[in-house]
Formats: structure tokens, sequence, C-alpha cells
């Protein structure tokens, strides 16, 4: 389902029974490979009539090996997000890492995206907020759910106040990463949306020797457990064959398991909201 404006994704991350996806490529390996995979998310969406923005990087800068592709780089990167939006009609989302990329990805994007090992970056937490957009930020594998209390300080004081935070595991040491799943209820006391990131809680960071290794198998299950503790909407990163991508593989959700697990992401948040 085609989302027209930054106040309707807003209203779908605060709704009771909808739930906002965010997927797409972990990189931008190449154009076509993204607008490929765009028009196949948007088909899926529109047919499950579910709430989708696209996602994909144009820099990974965090990478285990200064040899690991990284992407076209932001100017090239924005051009074909600009594209993805004019061709399927889907919002787009993608990470920054410093405060003058904020300012420029805020001028395509609808939602400027913080990484996880930078949640804490004052200056590019107010950079972000500073365009207006909603602003993701992913909390920190080393953060416990109550200090994001902070990032949301200080987003807020740029008078934004359109801040959402996605959970994506906890540091357990020894390449591995582990979901409490009690932060989400918790993040939202304090009244944002939370988001779950089903595949990078699956990653084995440097699990691999000179890459991140991951267990994809596990990412729909720990979805699952997301949108039944009361998750507003989860993020997972999906490739066309991900064993063969140039970044984040093992973690990464096959495309073809996509329209399934849409569909069962629906019905179990519709049925979590009878709960209530």
């Amino acid at each position: 389902m085609t989302i027209n404006s930054q106040n309707q994704i807003w209203e779908v991350l605060q709704s009771k029974d909808r739930l906002l996806i965010i997927a797409g490529p972990c990189a931008m390996e190449s154009r076509e490979l993204i607008l490929e995979t765009a028009q196949r998310l948007a088909e899926y969406a529109a047919k499950e009539e579910i709430f989708l923005v696209f996602k994909a990087s144009y820099d990974k800068a965090n990478r285990t090996s200064i040899h690991s592709f990284r992407g076209p780089g932001l100017e090239k990167g924005l051009e074909i997000l600009q594209e993805v939006k004019e061709s399927t009609g889907l919002p787009v989302t993608t990470d920054v890492h410093h405060p003058e990329e904020a300012l420029r990805a805020g001028e395509v994007v609808d939602i400027v995206q913080v990484p996880a090992f930078l949640c804490r970056q004052t200056d590019l937490i107010l950079a972000a907020a500073r365009t207006g957009k909603i602003v993701n930020v992913k909390k920190g594998q080393f953060l416990a759910p109550e200090d994001v209390r902070h990032i949301l300080e200080k987003a807020y004081s740029t008078g934004n106040s359109y801040i959402a935070i996605t959970e994506r595991g906890t540091t357990f040491g020894y390449h591995n990463l582990v979901v409490d799943f009690r932060g989400i209820p918790i993040m939202k006391r304090f009244g944002c949306p939370v988001l779950f990131d089903a595949t990078h809680s699956v990653q084995l960071p440097g699990g691999a020797g000179n890459a991140s290794g991951g267990n994809r198998e596990w990412a729909p299950i720990l979805a699952y457990a997301a949108i039944a503790v009361g998750a507003d909407g989860i993020f997972f990163e999906t490739h066309p064959n991900p064993d063969q991508a140039l970044s984040d593989g093992p973690n990464m959700i096959p495309l073809a398991w996509v329209e399934t697990l849409l569909k069962k992401f629906k019905e179990l948040k519709k049925l979590v909201a009878g709960w209530e």
C-alpha cells in the first residue's frame, strides 16, 4: 500500500492494529537490483494491504573489513532512492552517518535512519531531527532500553516529535547478540513508536572471520515475538539471492519469503490488537 505523506506513516506507527514494515536490501549493490526488489516489495505490500517503506544503504560505513563492499555513495544512492519513490510509489529510508549527510538525505527520504553504533552521537541525532522528517534511531547494541530516553530528549529538543526507536538486539559476546523482548514495552513507555529489526538481531557480528555471519532462519520467529509484545513496526533486510549478497547475506531474508511473511505479520498484529 502506497503511503503519500509523513503524516500517514506516523499514523500507521501509532495505530493499534496496523503494522509498519521497513524492508529492502542491506546495501545498494546496483540500480537494477534496487529497482527490481523495490517493485516486488511494492507488489507484495499492495496485495496484502500493508504499509511498507523501502530501505537500502548508499554507504555501509560499519563493515568488519576494509575490503568489504560499501555502496555507491551519498549522491548516487539518493538518486536511486528518488527513482524508487517515483517508480513504485513507496516511501524510502536510508541510514546516515554524519550530520551533513542527514541534512542532504532529508531532502529525499521519508524517514532518516540513525545506525545503532551512532545512536549516542549528539550532533548526528540533532541534525537528523532538524530535517523535520521522521527519525528512526536504532538502539545501540550496548544500551539498556531505559537509556533511549536520552536519545529522545536530544531529538525532541529540536522541536521534532516524529521520533521512533528500533530494537536490534544486545551484544552478548563472542559474535552473538541476544534480544530481550521486555525492551519493547519498556521503550514504548516513553511515548515513542518502537520497531523491531528482525534481521540484524540474528546477525553474528564478525562471526565469519572477515565479515559478519547470521542465522536468517530465526528472523521470522523473532519478528513474531516482537509483534506479540507490541512492536509498532518490523524492519528486515531482504535480497533476491542473499547467499550472493555483498553485505549481510547470512542474515537477510530471501525475497521469495516476503509475501508469506507480510501476510502472517498482518494477521498477528490484528490478533494482538484484540488482546488490549
